[in-house]
């Protein structure tokens, strides 16, 4: 049978326990946080004042903060590219009786809970006034317009690693700027940022938990997918961020260095996480793998001490970067 027969029938195989996952990883819209929750109320008499308070309180941070808060936005906002790659997996079918399989179905609720995010986060940058929406918004159309190509093409097996690696960073990231507002006394924002971490953590550990399952039925291929992923670099989908009357050069190199001087993602981030889902998956106790994925499984083991010695030679510029996407601050 062939790799793709495999991987198809292991995903198959898989669905059979997939309502389970719903209840344990989804939780219902009528239950869930909406943006709205977050968000001055525009029938309240206080309407005005609280809009007032989000603009005066937002001068409180650096364009490094705000540039790096719309780039997670625009990411979030980017979700119909991401929902289209899924719906494509081997394994998932969306056009079955009663509107696909059990895979399709979970791709459509994960979509679901993931699109409040931008949501929230798009209205709350609005209110603040330090942003050039329209910039914003350009950007957000060409990062969906472009699409991105992370590496897996229909591989079920890649994708889960990708998805369980950018669900973590996604928290790491919403975790920060949540950190950051609440020493700006930006409690609102604070909250909403900690509220979407959590999601992007209930998101990651149902896909750590679909890998951890593939890691039960196929041990050996699955090392040799986590491998490839890692091997040529989880690509983020910032990477494809531009602006207005720009060519498809990136902007994401710009992006990375205001971020990790903002202290809402660094690369020592990204190696924290490739650390975690090696022990998420227990890589260290695989037993009777075949020679090619258990030499996989070393190259991870080590892969994390090889990057942290690159990553401490990396110095971060503090170049002060012109981004379309920011509003001067006026007093």
């Amino acid at each position: 049978m062939s790799l793709h027969n495999v991987r198809k029938e292991v995903m198959l195989s898989l669905e059979k326990n997939i309502e389970t996952t719903f209840g344990k990883f989804l939780i219902p819209p009528e239950e869930i946080w909406q943006p709205t929750d977050f968000l001055p109320n525009p029938q309240s008499d206080t309407f005005m004042d609280e809009v007032a308070e989000i603009r005066e309180l937002s001068k409180e941070l650096d364009n490094d903060f705000w540039i790096s808060l719309v780039g997670d936005m625009i990411t979030e906002e980017a979700l119909p590219t991401y929902e289209s790659w899924l719906l494509d997996l081997d394994g998932v079918d969306q056009h079955g009786e009663g509107g696909g399989n059990g895979w399709s179905s979970w791709i459509r609720r994960w979509t679901a809970e993931e699109n409040r995010h931008g949501d929230v986060l798009n209205k709350y940058i609005y209110l603040s006034g330090r942003v050039n929406m329209r910039e914003v918004e350009i950007t957000t159309q060409h990062l969906v317009a472009d699409g991105f190509d992370i590496g897996t093409a229909r591989d079920p097996y890649k994708t889960f690693v990708y998805t369980s690696f950018q669900e973590l960073a996604t928290y790491v990231s919403h975790n920060n700027v949540a950190k950051i507002a609440r020493k700006a006394g930006m409690k609102g924002l604070a909250k909403m940022s900690k509220i979407i971490a959590g999601d992007e953590m209930r998101h990651h550990l149902a896909y750590v938990e679909f890998v951890r399952q593939i890691f039960a039925i196929d041990p050996s291929e699955m090392m040799l997918a986590f491998c490839d992923m890692m091997k040529y670099k989880i690509e983020m989908p910032a990477m494809y961020l531009r602006e207005s009357f720009q060519a498809k050069a990136s902007l994401f190199d710009k992006f990375s260095d205001v971020a990790q001087r903002s202290g809402v993602y660094s690369a020592f981030d990204y190696i924290d996480i490739l650390e975690k889902l090696n022990k998420a998956w227990a890589i260290d106790t695989f037993t009777g793998l075949t020679d090619e994925a258990d030499k996989a499984r070393t190259y991870l083991m080590r892969l994390p001490d090889r990057m942290r010695r690159i990553a401490n030679r990396i110095v971060v510029p503090d170049t002060a970067y012109d981004f379309k996407w920011m509003n001067p601050l006026t007093t």
